[in-house]
């Protein structure tokens, strides 16, 4: 059974893609192949040439530098996006970064500065990313982000991360609150462990990989794939009723506290 998605009347901003294993780009694939219109944001112009490659082809797409963290360029950034759409349809949030130094002691050791940049970036910056983008959705829109487990279970090494994820999600559920009366969902991805350039900041990740397919009901990770898959169907109409939520795509993993042979 298959389902086809018309997006061709539709827009969207993808921010944080950094190359192709990024999940944003796996989101924007989806959206893409449905037709859809998309602007992208980078961060730093080091990363703008593998953007250049992926998009290279695709019919009503846009690249812009934008750090999130700027005001400045989150003013230029939808300033873009109105000029080039006249409004957005779809907003994805695939923007985290802690410093190196966050993850690779003890959470107790966790500096004020370390902890300001990581819930910063991981976090708020969805929280200013929608604002800049709510004069513009339409109604019908939506936002989606994503998310890791470590937010609601201790994860080793995720260590400042994980209270940004939990952040994340708390917000989704405020903006949620907040951009439904205007017809806008939010929602955010909790994706399993994936081999991005964001999974090899984290100590251990190669083992961790290994152990959650290992415990996973379907007895392997999910993939950037059905990431992108189950953005599609939140951000288009086959989610028209679902705002608010934490939506697992992690074959299973989380839902186990041990697998026993």
């Amino acid at each position: 059974m298959s389902v086809t998605v018309d997006l061709s009347d539709k827009t969207a901003l993808v921010m944080g893609v950094a190359n192709a294993r990024s999940l944003g780009w796996a989101i924007a694939e989806q959206l893409l192949g449905a037709g859809c219109r998309v602007g992208f944001s980078y961060q730093g112009e080091r990363l703008k040439p593998e953007l250049e490659k992926l998009t290279a082809g695709q019919e009503g797409t846009w690249l812009q530098q934008a750090d999130a963290t700027s005001e400045e360029d989150l003013t230029a950034l939808f300033a873009r996006v109105r000029d080039e759409f006249g409004h957005l349809d779809y907003l994805v949030h695939s923007i985290a970064f802690a410093p190196r130094t966050a993850m690779d002691g003890r959470f107790l050791d966790t500096s004020e500065a370390d902890w300001n940049t990581a819930l910063n970036v991981s976090a708020y910056t969805l929280v200013s990313i929608a604002r800049h983008a709510e004069p513009l959705l339409r109604e019908g829109g939506a936002v989606v982000s994503l998310t890791y487990h470590a937010s609601q279970q201790v994860v080793p090494k995720y260590n400042v991360m994980g209270v940004a994820k939990a952040a994340l999600e708390a917000a989704t559920r405020y903006l949620a609150s907040e951009l439904g009366a205007q017809g806008v969902r939010v929602n955010t991805i909790s994706a399993g462990p994936m081999r991005t350039i964001a999974a090899r900041s984290i100590p251990g990740f190669g083992t961790m990989y290994e152990k959650a397919a290992q415990s996973a009901p379907l007895g392997r990770n999910a993939t950037p794939e059905e990431v992108g898959k189950l953005a599609l169907f939140l951000l288009s109409d086959l989610g028209s009723g679902i705002t608010g939520q934490t939506v697992y795509v992690d074959a299973g993993a989380s839902i186990m506290s041990m697998k026993v042979e």
